[in-house]
Formats: structure tokens, C-alpha cells, sequence
């Protein structure tokens, strides 16, 4: 004998929000293992300029992406107070530099505004959601790298062995 199981609606979007100056963004939170204390990245000769270099995460060299080149955001250095937010792809995990976990949200997917709705070619994009305090860019990891960068990241990262954090 089995009970009928009830059926669902779609389930809550979790999502981790951050901070680059004073734009909030987000990566779902399936994506992110974990978030650190920024650390100084080896450089990369060879990388694409998205890429600051890498760094060892338990024996793993990891990429760290300039998330300030990507969308256009003043240059700054590393700061000490800044965070690491560590994340995966299908095809690898990467660094990213925040200047801060703003903690998470917990969103129905009704909620979030697809980029096709808001303007063509933010393929960077899964959507944009409304929170009671302004919007929030939810990162689509997958399509972050272009092919070309993805390929000249996977040379310059096979040559280098970077800092331990």
C-alpha cells in the first residue's frame, strides 16, 4: 500500500545575494559552496582579463574572476574585508570577489523577471527578482565565461600553481 503524494507547485528560488559598490546580486544557492576571506590570487600569465589569477582551495587550484571587469564596475584591489564567494558551474568551480554576502533570499519562481522581459542580450542573466528594497541581478555562472575564455583559462590555469587558502 502507498499514500498518494501531494503534488507541488514549483519550489522557492534560494538564492545568495551579494554586493559589488551598491548593487546587489545573486547566484542560486545550489551553486555556491561556500563563501571565505579574500586572500591575494597568483597571477595567471596568458589568462583572460575577466580572470585576477587563482588560488589553492584545499588542494584545488580555482580561478578567481573579476566580477568589476564583467559588469562594467570601477576597478579596485583586493581588500582585506572583501569575501571570496566560492561557486560551481557544470564545467568548474571559480572565485569570485565580492565585496560582500549580503546572506539569502528566498523567492517563488513568479517572482523572478525573466532578461528577455527586461531588454535583449543579457544572456548573463537568469532573471531579476523584486525585493522589498530595490532588485536584485540573479548571475547566470554558466554563461559568465565565453567559450575563448573558458579555453584560455584552462591553459593558463595548467601552468601555475597559486596561494593556499
Amino acid at each position: 500500500m502507498t499514500k498518494k503524494q501531494k503534488t507541488r507547485g514549483p519550489q522557492p528560488a534560494q538564492l545568495v545575494v551579494f554586493g559589488l559598490d551598491a548593487q546587489r546580486y545573486a547566484l542560486p544557492l545550489a551553486s555556491v559552496e561556500r563563501i571565505v576571506r579574500a586572500v591575494e590570487a597568483t597571477r595567471l600569465p596568458n589568462a583572460p582579463a575577466i580572470v585576477l589569477g587563482a588560488i589553492n582551495v584545499a588542494g584545488r587550484v580555482l580561478p578567481v574572476l573579476n566580477l568589476r571587469r564583467r559588469f562594467g564596475l570601477p576597478e579596485r584591489e583586493i581588500n582585506p574585508a572583501d569575501q571570496f564567494l566560492i561557486a560551481h558551474t557544470t564545467r568548474r568551480t571559480v572565485v569570485l570577489v565580492v565585496d560582500e554576502a549580503l546572506g539569502m533570499v528566498e523567492c517563488s519562481a513568479t517572482e523572478i523577471i525573466q532578461p528577455a522581459q527586461i531588454a535583449p542580450g543579457l544572456e548573463q542573466l537568469q532573471g531579476v527578482v523584486r525585493l522589498e528594497d530595490g532588485l536584485v541581478l540573479i548571475q547566470d555562472l554558466e554563461k559568465f565565461l565565453s567559450l575563448d575564455e573558458a579555453r584560455a583559462l584552462d591553459e593558463a590555469i595548467n601552468h601555475e600553481v597559486p596561494h593556499e587558502v
